[in-house]
């Protein structure tokens, strides 16, 4: 790559001495095998702590009555940023924010546990289908439908 589209200064955030900076993180394991955690702009630090929104997304996505989820960092005063999770429920499911609380508690650390549930109708996502968490992080606390619904 050798830059982006008429947009010098996104091309000097991400490339940098002959290095393409994707914003992936990621560890290697002792055979070298790299495996991918998340994006270093959507992780979450809570009370001087890393939260990976996969890991918790993942769990959340493993509740029977979830058909999908993102989990973001909201700003709190206290703690720098708490974990917020969008879910959409399945359609036959009638799943709330305390079952999901359990369910976290049980698979996660509890400073890993969203703080907050909202249930939206839909993930907002762009045309490739990737959910669009810029737009998540402009629902107003409370609103339990579409992000770009009036």
């Amino acid at each position: 790559m050798s830059g982006y589209w008429k947009d010098a200064e996104a091309t000097g955030e991400t490339l940098r001495e002959g290095w393409l900076r994707t914003g992936d993180v990621g560890v290697l394991d002792a055979d070298g095998y790299l495996t991918l955690l998340d994006r270093s702009k959507d992780v979450i630090i809570t009370g001087g702590s890393n939260v990976y929104p996969r890991e918790v997304e993942e769990v959340l996505q493993a509740h029977p009555g979830v058909a999908e989820v993102s989990v973001i960092g909201e700003p709190d005063p206290e703690w720098g940023e708490r974990v917020v999770a969008f879910v959409v429920s399945e359609s036959w499911a009638s799943v709330d924010g305390e079952e999901l609380d359990r369910h976290c508690l049980a698979h996660l650390a509890r400073f890993k546990r969203p703080k907050a549930y909202h249930f939206l109708v839909s993930l907002p996502k762009n045309d490739y289908g990737k959910v669009l968490k810029n737009t998540l992080r402009r629902v107003e606390p409370g609103r339990a439908a579409h992000p770009d619904q009036a």
